[in-house]
This record gives structure tokens, sequence and C-alpha cells, in this order.
């Protein structure tokens, strides 16, 4: 479509009108971009000021959200998962004082002795397979993967359930061998 000439040149004034409006280094100063965006419109010219005032709109301000940080270490167990790692400690015969809920230098040593005692990392802190030992943590703690089921002889491929359908002439004698009195 071709449009009408006086359309398009109308919008090209328009548009640098505009332009030297919101960027005066472009084009026109202000005053001078509102006397002819009146005169385009019909608006009759005043004193420089126009005939229509717009309100400016302050940008609304960017909300950021910021996540939360993820956790990069453990939490601290609470004071009644301590004592009943010190109970179980003390049922192994290497905390002798009474449980408190408090990870203090007593529970950390015997912790240690424990670890020693029965091979595993010694640290003194409370890892899965620490607590798996003492009976405090998860079944599946410091274990690998499960493995698949070893393959067994199906009835669909029987080359692997006898040795005799891998090798079908140990199977049958050959008709020379059946001819031979």
């Amino acid at each position: 479509m071709l449009g009408h000439p006086v359309s398009k040149i109308a919008a090209g004034v328009i548009f640098l009108a505009a332009l030297g409006w919101h960027a005066p280094a472009f084009g026109a100063s202000r005053a001078e971009a509102r006397q002819s965006a009146a005169a385009q419109t019909g608006a009759p010219q005043g004193t420089g000021t126009a005939t229509t005032t717009t309100k400016k709109v302050a940008p609304r301000p960017r909300v950021v959200r910021r996540r939360r940080p993820r956790q990069r270490v453990q939490l601290a167990p609470t004071a009644a998962r301590i004592s009943e790692i010190q109970s179980a400690l003390a049922a192994q015969g290497v905390y002798k004082a009474q449980p408190n809920g408090r990870w203090d230098i007593a529970s950390i040593q015997a912790m240690k002795d424990y670890q020693a005692s029965h091979g595993l990392t010694v640290s003194g802190k409370l890892d899965a397979l620490t607590l798996q030992k003492l009976g405090l943590g998860s079944e599946i703690a410091g274990r690998a993967a499960p493995l698949p089921p070893p393959q067994t002889p199906t009835a669909a491929n029987p080359s692997a359930a006898s040795p005799s359908a891998a090798n079908p002439a140990a199977a049958s004698p050959t008709r020379a061998q059946q001819q031979t009195p």
C-alpha cells in the first residue's frame, strides 16, 4: 500500500517535532518544538507555552527481589538431637558425662574415640556414616547407588540356557556320524 503522500509528510513532520521535543540535540529547542506541534495540530500559538499541560510521571522504582541466600553450611543439630547422640555414645562406653544437649569438648572427644574404634575417619564431627554406625542415621547413608540385578538366563534366550544350544554340532551327531556302523 502506498498511502496518501500528504499523510506521509504529516507523519514525518510530527516525528521530527517529537524528536526535537524529546531530544533537543537532534533538532529544535523545546519551545520551538511546542510551537511547531501547536501549528500542526491547529492550536493557537501563545507566548511559548503549550495550551495543554502534561503531567510528568516519575518512573516506578524497579523492584529487585533478592533471593534468600542458599545455606552453605549444615545447621547445628538441636539440643534434643545432641542429647540423643550423647546417649548413644554413652551406651557404647565412650561418653562418660551425663547427656546435656551441648556439643562440647567431652562430646567431641567421645566422638573421636568412637570413630577411631570403629575404623571411621577420625574428625570428632557428626557425619552420616558415624551416625549410621551409632544406629541414629539413615540406612542408606554413605552407600553407593544400588547395582542392577545380575542377568539370569531366560526362556527367550535359549543359547544362554544350555551350552548344547550354543554349539549345535556338539548337541546332535552329524549324518556321517549317524551312518557309520
